[in-house]
């Protein structure tokens, strides 16, 4: 039987969006820190802040973003969205006091939140039902890749040229985000079907896809543990001597996620989810735990590529599940949840990490969050995992009574 059609220009456009709205966030996130303390002279402990309070923006206005899109439509909120992602990314220019910086997070929280939420519900109807698992997990490279270049690039200016270069840069990108959005082409009848055919949920349900929660409470025991990463590496590679190193962490990360994407997304749709979680975990945990080890260059490059297989296949991997719970017309919503959690995590972790490695130091800091990682097995186990090879061995019993 013929494959349905995956790489469409649709496709495409909202995993571009999506692409150079994470390039921003991942390439700001390791960047204001260093911004931070070389031109507003901010405090270790409150460099935590700088994550957190742009996620917990972000989170507020998810569930917001995902109750909207079933009645405004899915791309009016994207393109609501990534206005005011862009005009945040201008404001940058103009920050002399961490105050001020903090306040532009909040905004440019905002537009991250509603964008990420909208590309992550369109993207789900436009991807084919038979080829979720393969779609999501390219979808994901998208944000991996983001994940390499945002880092990448924005180290290499600042260490180059200067915080003003890394500016313009994430204008650029919020610009090219715009343009993507605009051509992409989302059929509106879904949510105008989903609001007059369905009765639209109530309470809570209208803001929480309640099926998706499980594997959104899993999702953010990760996501605490990667806050470490994602929010002090480029602190605790400076602190360490491998400043020069710190630049190609996040492309050996980017390389290994590659050569594994292939992979991964078609055996999560042929042997199930299990078979890529639990590795994808475990190979997560020994990452950051390398971190706390490395004293060489080459140690902390083998953590980065450790992690990015991990972390980058648990993301698309967790995606995909929470939407696979959701019904066709609460996508959004079950996105929104996903997130709402997954981001909670990220800025739960970059707060109280920041102030655990004042006191027990990045090292500590990273094997505490090894054994957080580990965590997240048993999380997933109990909440999913269990249920899910159940479920498997039902069809497969089915299968072969047919």
């Amino acid at each position: 039987m013929q494959k349905s059609k995956l790489w469409t220009k649709d496709f495409l456009a909202v995993s571009l969006t999506s692409f150079f709205v994470f390039v921003i966030f991942y390439m700001l996130t390791v960047t204001l820190p260093l911004f931070a303390t070389d031109e507003l002279h901010a405090s270790k402990q409150s460099l935590g802040l700088i994550v957190t309070i742009f996620l917990v923006s972000g989170i507020v206005f998810r569930p917001l973003a995902g109750k909207w899109m079933t009645t405004l439509g899915q791309k009016k909120v994207l393109l609501i969205g990534v206005f005011i992602f862009l005009i945040g990314s201008i404001l940058y220019m103009n920050i002399h006091s961490l105050s001020a910086l903090l306040l532009l997070r909040v905004l440019h929280g905002i537009g991250f939140g509603m964008s990420t939420t909208a590309t992550g519900a369109i993207v789900a109807n436009v991807i084919p039902e038979q080829r979720k698992g393969e779609g999501m997990g390219y979808y994901a490279t998208f944000m991996n890749l983001a994940m390499v270049v945002g880092p990448f690039v924005g180290l290499t200016l600042t260490n180059t040229l200067s915080h003003t270069a890394v500016f313009t840069v994430a204008v650029v990108s919020s610009v090219l985000a715009v343009l993507c959005s605009l051509v992409l082409r989302v059929p509106e009848v879904q949510a105008s079907s989903a609001t007059n055919e369905i009765q639209p949920a109530k309470g809570l349900a209208a803001f929480f896809e309640y099926r998706s929660l499980p594997i959104s409470v899993a999702g953010l025991v990760v996501a605490f543990s990667y806050a470490s990463v994602i929010s002090f590496v480029s602190i605790y590679a400076k602190e360490m001597g491998f400043t020069q190193a710190s630049s190609f962490f996040f492309v050996v990360y980017a390389v290994c996620l590659l050569a594994s994407r292939p992979f991964t997304g078609k055996w999560f749709d042929q042997y199930g989810e299990n078979r890529v979680v639990y590795p994808s975990i475990l190979s997560l945990a020994i990452g950051i735990f390398l971190l706390s080890q490395a004293t060489t260059s080459w140690v902390f490059l083998l953590a980065g590529a450790l992690i990015g297989l991990g972390f980058g296949t648990i993301t698309s991997s967790f995606q995909s599940i929470a939407v696979k719970k959701a019904s066709p017309h609460r996508r959004g919503v079950a996105t929104a949840t996903f997130f709402v959690f997954f981001d909670s995590g990220m800025g739960l972790g970059s707060f109280l990490l920041g102030i655990l490695s004042t006191a027990a130091g990045y090292k500590g800091m990273y094997v505490f969050c090894s054994v957080v990682a580990l965590l997240a097995i048993a999380v997933y186990l109990v909440l999913h995992g269990r249920k899910s090879q159940k479920q498997r061995i039902i069809s497969q019993n089915e299968s072969l009574g047919k």
